[in-house]
């Protein structure tokens, strides 16, 4: 018996799903577009749609147990007289005091300074307790100069410019009212409890021969003692790194849009800037083009999260890796507990009443993180210990290094800047398309 044909009673549409008829109810119900926090929920090509071929006859590999594995990495080196030396490939990315409590600073600054990393100021200014705490400290210059002080800048290790980043190149950066307490008002010269907003571009130049002028600026200032980097939010990336270079960085920060960030527009998130995997080919071609590949080191962020990913980053030709999100979700950002005296607190109550959940949340714009990391309430932010944080971000960042360097050794290298691009092949045509890498078990690269 024939039956006539039914459209299915719970089909979604794939251009009108149940998000997007949220995203324009909500649209239309408040004429108003959604600010978050974190980075780009989409799947995106990323580092995982890469794999290592690992030594077997055709390589020799190295014994995790006996044989070294070096990780000095040196960074600032065409220009600075007191280049970086640090322990790990593996540093800390610029978060500020205002996005980040107090008691976070100083965690992140133990902890870099535990396993011989950098840390990096953010918007905002200089605290007292990241200073005390980071053994290698990078000042960042932003475009809204907030905190901006040339007393701090001279007990910096390392300046960082910053043109862009990678959850919103061509946007400034936000900071909501509720998170604007007397101290971060104070430091950044603004009224408590009114909404920021950052500039999208530095108020005295308006191209890469400013720029030029600028680094001038801040060498005098510091009697060209430590290493000037310059950071761009990926997008045009390869003509971007090369402005960089001829202005005359010693280092060059590339930040893919898996990137995070404390607050902004969530269609900037998700809609403006590249992979970073795509970022970093374009980077490296850049400094290969101009035949400063070694003169000028790479450091790539964005959604670096694991010691394969460093590991991948590296043997693409990056010298190093910044992460942000990671070591925020180490803190405990998102864990459904927060530790106080040695024990654990239930946090979801909190997360409740955020209408959220942990795991899903993204509410770090609202100052009300549950477990008090993106905080400046005065109760909220005491859920986080600076020697518990620091605790927790040093077995992390341990971790990392630890993967990175078996992956290395399995690769048959004695360093681990020795890995290189002959070690990798992609698994998706898109990620070998854009890391100009082979397809597993071919020797095709798409476009080649």
């Amino acid at each position: 018996m024939n039956t006539p044909f039914t459209q299915p009673s719970r089909e979604e549409s794939w251009g009108y799903d149940s998000r997007m008829i949220q995203y324009i109810q909500n649209a239309s119900a408040h004429g108003l577009y959604e600010i978050r926090g974190l980075g780009a929920k989409r799947r995106l090509p990323h580092f995982d749609d890469l794999v290592f071929l690992g030594a077997s006859l055709t390589r020799y590999p190295l014994e995790g147990y006996r044989e070294k594995c070096l990780t000095k990495t040196i960074l600032g080196t065409r220009f600075a007289k007191k280049p970086i030396e640090l322990d790990i490939p593996i540093t800390i990315a610029g978060m500020s005091f205002g996005s980040l409590s107090a008691n976070v600073k100083e965690a992140i600054g133990l902890a870099a300074t535990g396993v011989g990393t950098s840390t990096t100021t953010g918007d905002g200014g200089m605290t007292s307790e990241e200073r005390l705490s980071s053994k290698t400290l990078v000042y960042q210059c932003l475009p809204s100069r907030y905190g901006f002080n040339p007393d701090d800048v001279r007990k910096a290790n390392a300046i960082e410019i910053v043109i862009g980043q990678g959850a919103k190149p061509g946007g400034g950066g936000m900071l909501l009212g509720q998170k604007i307490n007397p101290r971060v008002a104070e430091m950044r010269t603004l009224p408590e409890g009114v909404d920021q907003r950052s500039a999208c571009r530095h108020p005295d130049w308006t191209g890469s021969d400013d720029l030029t002028i600028k680094i001038q600026e801040l060498r005098e200032l510091t009697d060209w003692q430590i290493p000037i980097y310059v950071k761009v939010g990926a997008s045009r990336t390869f003509n971007d790194v090369k402005l960089a270079v001829h202005a005359g960085a010693d280092v060059v920060v590339v930040d893919g849009m898996q990137g995070g960030t404390a607050a902004t527009q969530a269609v900037f998130i998700e809609h403006v800037g590249i992979p970073t995997l795509a970022a970093v080919r374009q980077a490296v071609d850049a400094l290969e083009d101009l035949d400063m590949k070694g003169q000028v080191q790479l450091i790539v962020s964005g959604g670096v999260r694991t010691g394969a990913d460093v590991a991948k980053a590296l043997a693409m030709g990056a010298d190093a890796v910044s992460i942000g999100q990671g070591i925020l979700i180490a803190l405990g950002c998102n864990s459904e507990t927060y530790i106080q005296d040695g024990e654990h607190h239930s946090a979801i109550e909190d997360y409740a009443a955020l209408g959220t959940a942990p795991g899903y949340c993204h509410h770090c714009h609202t100052g009300k993180c549950p477990v008090g990391v993106t905080t400046q309430d005065a109760v909220l932010e005491k859920r986080l210990q600076p020697e518990v944080g620091a605790r927790r971000i040093r077995n992390y960042l341990q971790t990392l290094n630890m993967e990175l360097t078996t992956i290395a050794r399995a690769c048959g290298k004695q360093n681990v800047h020795h890995l290189e691009r002959e070690d990798l092949v992609a698994l998706t045509i898109e990620a070998a398309a854009m890391a100009r890498l082979p397809i597993a078990g071919t020797d095709w690269i798409p476009g080649l």
